[in-house]
């Protein structure tokens, strides 16, 4: 689960761990937000460097995306100044999808670089002249130059291959913005932020819409950029395999760590274990974190950023530990009986859904232990699948047959039907799924899902997406079933609920089919892979990302496709 960029905690407060000679990109100086009277955050003093990754994390309401417009100059700080090294150019990637629909996409790709397209424009008037003067070629000349300075002569090539990167294909570049669909638009927005190299990237959410390829050549390009990012994301295994430090808004602060968000979470956690037992000795405490440091002492992804571990160790105080005010949900199913010999056999199924074929001639089988990720495209083939094997659909051909100790609980991918309509409270929501009726047993339940007090008394028909997964998950583990079905359960969910649903799905000792767009999950609770094509399914027991690189998966999934 761990990868080679987990660092180590890092201590704002410390000059001995800066950088020699390295300036800050971007700083807040006691920047302090409130809305209504609320703040949001106090006196934020942070400083983003070149040559690092900041991913910004905080529970949903905390203030992510905000502070990202307070640092790009879009909103105005209550108190406090955001610091710009003079002369560093910023890009933002743009929320606004209708905002360059009159412009072709490789221009407004090339827009991203304000300075870069006014000379463009100017000299293309300038040559448009018909009486075209002295004092038009001195111009000219000047333009030239600054436009060479800007690498202007390869910025359509450069355009151009950060859209291939992103699944934008060179036959659409001359396309209008306004013909692509939403998707593609997301893409070149991306492209026009990454486009000319800035100084400091600002992105919120670059991986939604992203199609895996993409966000892999995404994780790739920020990699080897040798500028400062700052980003706000729910995809863990990109914050994972892109941060070199985690901001945390917490307590109405923001506290920075150098390493990935892995390291965060079992650093706060360990923080909060260390918390409820005050009168441990501070020998023992050390020693710990010491242990703790070691385990994650692997080569950082950027190797030129890392930090000595030795400084870490000797400037590393117990006393720095804050344990995180995160909620996470408790998510455990515990099977009432363990699978026999036989789980699951599917034999030749076919299925066609509004004249398209999403499954053809589908077979396999599954034995007891198996965790199957269904990965890929085509989202309705996966839930095609799930509905015919819970009984919701029937096949057009084939069949497919449960081991008769098998029991299975299913999470679809529209819960519409168990809330739309309802007007039971939590409680007796739940309680249609209870074995036991007490209130109090139902309410322990509500409480995992962290509905806790009155919250347990909310409407079912008014949760929000989130809540509503919150309140499937709970039915699911009074299910007792062997065997889960789920279909995309990381919908809605924020990064804690996805954490603790992710560590829930490793722990279970059952079996599980399951789709999900989060590449952490995946690659760290499926051990066997299966892609539905046109021609077929593409089974694979290996993990994930063994999946993504393999050559040979590759050869059956193209051959599957033009079947």
């Amino acid at each position: 689960m761990w990868d080679n960029t987990n660092w180590y905690v890092f201590n704002q407060k410390d000059d001995n761990l800066k950088k020699e000679n390295q300036e800050a990109m971007i700083a807040t100086q006691n920047v302090s937000l409130s809305y209504s009277g609320k703040p949001l955050f106090k006196n934020v003093n942070i400083k983003f460097t070149a040559g690092n990754c900041y991913g910004i994390i905080g529970a949903n309401g905390t203030g992510k995306s905000t502070f990202l417009k307070v640092l790009s100059g879009e909103l105005e700080p209550t108190t406090g100044d955001v610091v710009i090294t003079p002369g560093e150019r910023m890009a933002v990637l743009r929320q606004n999808h209708f905002e360059f629909d009159e412009y072709e996409v490789l221009t407004t790709v090339i827009m991203g670089h304000k300075r870069l397209y006014e000379i463009m424009k100017e000299k293309d008037e300038l040559y448009a002249k018909e009486d075209f003067t002295d004092e038009d070629g001195e111009r000219a000349s000047v333009l030239e130059g600054e436009f060479a300075e800007l690498d202007g002569w390869n910025a359509e090539s450069n355009a151009e291959m950060i859209l291939t990167g992103l699944g934008i294909s060179l036959d659409m570049e001359h396309m209008l913005m306004k013909e692509l669909d939403g998707s593609q638009k997301v893409k070149v927005l991306l492209a026009q932020a990454l486009f000319g190299s800035p100084d400091i990237l600002l992105l919120d959410e670059p991986t939604n819409y992203l199609d895996i390829q993409s966000v892999r050549w995404l994780e790739n390009f920020l990699l080897d950029f040798p500028n400062t990012v700052i980003v706000v994301s729910h995809d863990r295994h990109f914050l994972n395999k892109v941060c070199t430090h985690i901001c945390d808004i917490d307590f109405g602060k923001i506290q920075m760590y150098v390493g990935n968000y892995d390291f965060w979470y079992e650093y706060t956690q360990m923080a909060a274990r260390q918390q409820k037992d005050l009168n441990k000795k501070n020998e023992q405490k050390i020693k710990e974190l010491q242990a703790f440091i070691q385990r994650f002492s692997a080569n950082a992804s950027k190797s030129k950023q890392a930090t000595s571990r030795k400084k870490l160790l000797d400037n590393l105080q117990m006393e720095n530990f804050m344990p995180s005010s995160r909620r996470y949900p408790y998510v455990s199913w515990k099977p009432d009986r363990d699978i026999g010999n036989d789980l699951l056999t599917v034999t030749n199924l076919s299925k066609t859904v509004n004249g398209r074929k999403v499954l053809n001639n589908i077979s396999f089988v599954l034995t007891p232990g198996d965790k199957v990720a269904f990965v890929g495209t085509d989202e309705l083939a996966r839930t095609t699948l799930f509905q015919i094997l819970m009984g919701e659909l029937e096949p057009d051909e084939g069949s497919f047959k449960w081991g008769i100790t098998t029991s299975q609980s299913y999470f679809p991918k529209d819960n519409s039907a168990y809330f739309d309509g309802c007007e039971y409270n939590l409680i007796d929501w739940l309680r249609q799924f209870s074995v036991s009726q007490y209130e109090s047993d139902i309410r322990g339940w509500l409480g995992r899902m962290l509905f806790s007090g009155e919250d347990a008394l909310k409407q079912a028909k008014v949760l929000s997406g989130g809540e509503k997964v919150r309140c499937m998950l709970a039915r699911m583990m009074l299910s007792g079933a062997n065997v889960l079905v789920l279909d995309e359960p990381t919908n809605h969910l924020d990064l804690e609920s996805i954490t603790a649903l992710n560590k829930g799905m490793i722990e279970f000792t059952g079996s599980m089919l399951f789709a999900t767009q989060d590449h952490e999950c995946i690659q760290t609770v499926a051990n066997r892979i299966m892609e539905i094509l046109p021609g077929g399914l593409v089974d694979r027991r290996e993990s994930y990302d063994d999946y993504l690189d393999s050559e040979i998966a590759a050869q059956q999934r193209a051959a599957l496709m033009q079947a």
